[in-house]
């Protein structure tokens, strides 16, 4: 297949081949990244715990922790700037996947499976040491060069349903003071705070998947492969993350 190009914007041009041949198989796996989504909110009251617990994790170089902060709370007095409707849709096909009927904050989501809330210590360290020791169906390598990242997956057995590459961008650290709200007079920080989610390729998950990605800005990278499932009222709807791995 030749290669196509495309320019998928937030600084991220990606260039695509889906390769028909095996992986070399003497690459060593990267460092499995367990993916933690923390759906939080300067303007919610319980969150800052929920925050500080995200902080701490995110020390942990196995744990891909990610502030997702949503927007639906911004009529109590204070409008988060870090916010994103999309990110609080995300949320939504998250609980419409699974047969919720409400979303809330502070909401944790681990690999794309496991919702929880994010204030729970024992059931978040719980969930995050399953899932670390599951069994990884889909192999993911990147490595840079001067053409920018390659991004290398196979999946063993193959995938039954087709999955998205995504690239994650997200700033290390982000200090808020926060005037008005349920959280006024609070400075609150957060860690992994994403600023932009965006799927680059679809992938069947049967040929070995080689892709070429430029990331660009200031702003820290991870690509993140995830089940696609398509049905119901969102097109696309989050499933479990079958691996993930910085781009640092």
């Amino acid at each position: 297949m030749s290669m196509k190009q495309a320019v998928i914007g937030a600084g991220i041009a990606v260039w695509l081949a889906l390769a028909g041949q095996a992986l070399a198989q003497t690459q060593a796996d990267a460092p499995r990244q367990v993916v933690v989504e923390l759906f939080t909110s300067q303007g919610c009251s319980s969150c800052p715990p929920a925050d500080a617990l995200l902080r701490e994790i995110a020390a942990d170089p196995r744990v891909l922790a990610l502030s997702l902060h949503v927007d639906y709370w911004d009529y109590l007095g204070w409008v988060d700037d870090l916010a994103q409707p999309a990110f609080t849709m995300r949320q939504k096909a998250y609980a419409y996947a699974a047969g919720a009927r409400a979303i809330y904050t502070p909401q944790l989501i681990v690999a794309g499976m496991s919702a929880m809330n994010g204030a729970d210590r024992g059931e978040v360290l719980a969930s995050l040491a399953a899932h670390s020791a599951a069994p990884a169906q889909v192999h993911l390598w990147v490595s840079h060069g001067p053409g920018g990242w390659l991004i290398e997956a196979l999946a063993e057995p193959p995938l039954s349903e087709g999955s998205v590459v995504q690239i994650v961008r997200y700033r290390p650290e982000i200090t808020v003071s926060i005037a008005r709200g349920e959280n006024a007079g609070r400075q609150a920080t957060y860690a992994n705070v994403v600023t932009d989610w965006v799927t680059v390729a679809e992938w069947d998950g049967h040929a070995p998947l080689q892709l070429e990605a430029l990331v660009s800005g200031p702003d820290r990278a991870a690509v993140i492969v995830q089940s696609l499932r398509k049905s119901g009222k969102y097109s696309t709807l989050p499933g479990p993350i079958l691996a993930a791995a910085r781009l640092d």
